[in-house]
């Protein structure tokens, strides 16, 4: 991956966090962006002293000129752009019945608007670059199975899926590779605080909250933020080439298909 360039949305922390230090370890110059740019900056520098090369990049995903300034400005600074993980997401708890025009929109922004316009951001700069490259969306075992609670979330974790499908075989032709992973229940602070609302909603703690998701994991355990880089760092690599349109579960075998 020598001379690659990868950037990686909400990459400050969980599994945004882990993919950057697993595609640097691959040999990517990485991008870390975040609309926390001091927790950005920390990620950036951790993986500077670890020997890898890395910058930190402030963004809102839900604003499209702002997700096209971002790439251009990765692609200078690193001197090129190859692949864009399309990471950064909100999961907040939302019951059918308290669902609010803000929160929708503000989740459907930040989930689906985020990920089109990284897309289109992407396209643009492949192409002014002369070359194709790999976009990875995050969608969710959510976006799989409708999980309780989760109607939002889930909602726009299905659209990731379609939208991945039709970008895959809309982009081929200039070899854009076009897939998404699927994480399971992982250990984060946007899982745990679900957990914790889940729990709080039906008056349980927040261990009871966790086992509503986490009861049917068949390797028995949760899932680490590396385990799903792995995931990520297989489709943004060669190996991977030959592999678009697809979804790759990463939940221990919550789900089989």
């Amino acid at each position: 991956m020598a001379n690659k360039v990868a950037m990686v949305t909400g990459g400050a922390q969980g599994i945004g966090e882990a993919i950057i230090k697993r595609l640097s370890k691959d040999g990517f110059s990485v991008a870390v962006a975040d609309l926390n740019l001091e927790r950005a900056q920390k990620v950036a520098n951790d993986v500077n002293d670890d020997g890898g090369k890395a910058i930190a990049v402030k963004l809102n995903v839900a604003e499209r000129d702002e997700f096209s300034q971002a790439v251009n400005d990765v692609a200078s600074q690193l001197g090129g752009f190859d692949v864009l993980v399309n990471n950064a997401g909100l999961g907040p708890t939302t019951p059918i019945e308290t669902i609010t025009p803000e929160q929708f929109d503000t989740v459907y922004h930040v989930n689906v608007a985020g990920d089109l316009w990284g897309i289109q951001a992407a396209i643009k700069q492949f192409r002014s670059l002369g070359h194709g490259g790999k976009i990875i969306n995050a969608t969710s075992q959510a976006g799989v199975v409708g999980n309780p609670n989760l109607a939002l979330y889930s909602g726009t974790k299905f659209a990731v899926r379609g939208i991945t499908q039709v970008a895959a075989r809309d982009l081929a032709k200039d070899n854009i590779t076009v897939n998404a992973y699927a994480p399971g229940i992982v250990k984060t602070p946007m899982m745990m605080d679900i957990a914790h609302q889940v729990g709080q909603n039906a008056g349980k703690d927040d261990e009871w909250g966790m086992q509503t998701f986490a009861k049917d994991i068949t390797l028995g355990r949760l899932s680490e933020p590396k385990d799903v880089a792995a995931a990520v760092s297989f489709l943004a690599g060669p190996d991977s080439d030959y592999i678009t349109g697809q979804t790759i579960e990463v939940d221990g075998g919550m789900q089989f298909h």
